[in-house]
Formats: C-alpha cells, sequence, structure tokens
C-alpha cells in the first residue's frame, strides 16, 4: 500500500511542477519580449543621434572652410595693392595720370 500511495502523489507532484514551469516559461517570454521592444527602440534611437551627429559635422566643417575663406580675404584686404586692384576692377578707379579704357 505505500507503493500505491506514493504512486498517487506522484501526477499531484508532476501538475505543480508542470504549472510553475509554464508560470517559468511565461516569465521568460515578456522578459525577453521587453528586453526585445527596448532593444529596438534604443536602437532607432542611436540611428537617429547618429544621424544628427553626422548632419552637424558636415555643418561645422562648410563653417570652418567659409570661416578660413573669410581669413583669407581679410588678409588680402591688408595688401594695399590687392585693394587697389579691386577698386580698379569694380569700381572703376584709375590713379591720378592714368586713363581707364573701356571695352565693349
Amino acid at each position: 500500500m505505500a507503493t500505491a500511495t506514493a504512486t498517487a502523489k506522484k501526477p499531484a507532484g508532476t501538475a505543480a511542477a508542470k504549472r510553475r514551469y509554464k508560470l517559468w516559461m511565461t516569465f521568460i517570454l515578456l522578459f525577453m519580449g521587453w528586453a526585445g521592444y527596448t532593444l529596438f527602440g534604443q536602437l532607432q534611437q542611436q540611428k537617429a543621434t547618429h544621424d544628427k551627429l553626422t548632419s552637424i559635422q558636415t555643418q561645422i566643417e562648410a563653417a570652418r572652410a567659409n570661416n578660413d575663406e573669410l581669413k583669407r580675404q581679410v588678409e588680402r584686404l591688408n595688401d594695399p595693392e590687392y585693394i587697389s586692384q579691386l577698386a580698379t576692377k569694380e569700381q572703376g578707379m584709375v590713379k591720378q595720370g592714368e586713363k581707364q579704357i573701356f571695352r565693349d
């Protein structure tokens, strides 16, 4: 009889073990779903941030190139000969004793 009662209790313990296993697997699946959702969201945010960074770096490079060009212009404007050339070409000015020649 002792063996009969032990056999009868075994299926009851197996049912509880199956229930715990199902709960554990449900928890794991929910956790993995949450982790996947979070990872996907972070990857999208990382891509958006990377795109912004690339855009800003491009703007910085363009600003630096413009700044360098402006510095070269300032240096050239400190040269009296360059100023004379600009005055002649753009304003039509001539030095005293020179004659301006027009072309059609």
